[in-house]
């Protein structure tokens, strides 16, 4: 089995402002703590594992099948007899029965049929837990991460508006000055009318985000820590991809669901078959008849009748009906096999998709932390060249624009990478809830949002 995957983050550690949370939140919430409580409240999970409980009990129900059984029954009758000629002479009596009967099966190849196929079932619903616990990790991890990436998304526009807004007021000054036209200040004041505009859109996505935790969680979120500015993600290891698609055609939980589904299918037709194979049950059966004696009808003491015996059945002709069910449960094991065929394809392709999201993604933070210097390297020359007159606002302006994009998109790689792994993880089948305490030591509480000023950037100096 190849070795879990070391999971790591190279992400700007950003605490989260006070206006962008709820009134309510006072104190500072880690993923630990959302986990915790999303396994405790979201309702999806307790659903699986309510199912899974469900499931289980079709073990001992098909063991039941198997095991002695006693019944019981009495009657009450009145028997009136009258002339068929005038209806007139007649007698009443009346009888009280009961009687106790035993029954203990001895051959039935369909019942021990059903129970081992009740032991598949039983494991598919250990199996359907296990994955609806990891995709609660996979829906936690992701929500938690949207709301620290809508967050970021926000406050970087809120960092972009006061670098266009005093690069606003620098052209209002020039052209009071006569050094710069009015177009200048014309240029920058569009540019902060659409960033406005962005920022009412960022909020938006940031309370939408929150909801969607606090859909999980029950509760509005509070302020959430942010991930460590200087961790960096390692690549995956094993950083062979053959391993991790190997891993994955085995241990993949919806590919174990379906090799067991094979499996139930496969009892299915012999449950099908023994409609056809005979039964044998011992009986034995005790009862007691008001009128009726040791001696005959009414005639001395009660008697107490007992009778032990075995049963057999043999099954001739049912007009067709096992032949047919035979073929039905034919054709469903085939649909079963093809449907394990199509998980074990899906698994090997969400796995490559997986892995080469996480090697691409660390190519592509690398990518975004050379072009984030290279945008601020050309912030700061265009902003000397519009001082000395050589640069025009708005090419000050463009590279405003093209910093703070490119710390959005950094932003969003970092995290979008760290969900690849964790999704690698859970597709090769070995996700589990000591992945989401790695991710935690990542985080950090009480951390000051990164300085997004030009100029101010600690990723640089890492």
């Amino acid at each position: 089995m190849p070795a879990p995957l070391s999971v790591g983050v190279g992400l700007a550690a950003l605490a989260l402002a006070g206006g962008l949370f709820p009134a309510h939140a006072q104190t500072t919430q880690d993923l630990l703590q959302i986990w915790n409580a999303a396994r405790q409240r979201d309702p999806i999970y307790a659903a699986a594992r309510a199912q899974s409980r469900a499931e289980q009990e079709k073990i001992p129900q098909a063991r039941a099948r198997l095991l002695p059984y006693i019944t019981a029954g009495g009657a009450a009758e009145v028997d009136n007899t009258r002339r068929l000629q005038n209806l007139q002479h007649g007698s009443t009596d009346t009888r009280g029965l009961w009687n106790l009967t035993l029954t203990q099966p001895i051959v039935n190849l369909g019942d021990w049929d059903r129970l081992k196929q009740s032991e598949f079932i039983a494991r598919s619903a250990e199996l359907g837990a296990r994955q609806a616990h990891q995709e609660l990790i996979l829906r936690v991890a992701q929500a938690y991460f949207d709301v620290l990436a809508a967050q970021d998304a926000l406050r970087t526009l809120q960092a972009q508006k006061q670098a266009v807004a005093a690069q606003l007021q620098a052209a209002k000054k020039g052209f009071e000055l006569g050094s710069t036209t009015i177009a200048d200040t014309y240029e920058a004041q569009s540019r902060l009318d659409l960033l406005n505009a962005s920022e009412l859109q960022a909020h938006n996505a940031v309370q939408v985000s929150q909801d969607q935790l606090a859909k999980i969680i029950n509760e509005p979120p509070g302020q959430l820590a942010g991930l460590n500015a200087k961790t960096r993600l390692p690549p995956p290891r094993p950083g062979n991809l053959g391993d991790w698609t190997a891993q994955a055609s085995q241990a993949n939980l919806a590919v174990a669901r379906a090799r067991l589904a094979a499996k139930v299918s496969e009892k299915q037709i012999d449950i099908a078959k023994s409609g056809h194979a005979p039964t044998l049950s011992l009986y034995a059966q005790t009862g007691s008849t008001s009128d009726r004696g040791i001696y005959g009808v009414q005639n001395g003491p009660r008697s107490l009748d007992t009778t032990v015996g075995l049963q057999l059945s043999i099954p001739i002709y049912s007009g067709g009906e096992v032949s047919s069910q035979v073929r039905e449960q034919t054709s469903r094991l085939q649909q079963a096999r093809y449907e394990l065929e199509a998980a074990k394809r899906q698994a090997v392709q969400s796995t490559q998709q997986y892995f080469s999201g996480v090697t691409s993604g660390l190519a592509q933070i690398e990518a975004l932390l050379a072009a984030e210097k290279s945008s601020l390297a050309s912030l700061n020359a265009n902003r000397t060249g519009y001082e000395i007159g050589v640069r025009v606002n708005i090419d000050v302006l463009n590279a405003q624009q093209q910093l703070y994009e490119t710390r959005r998109a950094l932003f969003r790689a970092r995290y979008d990478t760290l969900m690849h792994s964790l999704r690698l993880k859970a597709s090769s089948g070995i996700l589990n809830e000591s992945d989401i305490v790695a991710v935690n030591r990542l985080l950090e509480t009480g951390r000051g949002a990164a300085d997004t000023r030009p100029g101010l950037n600690p990723t640089l100096d890492d």
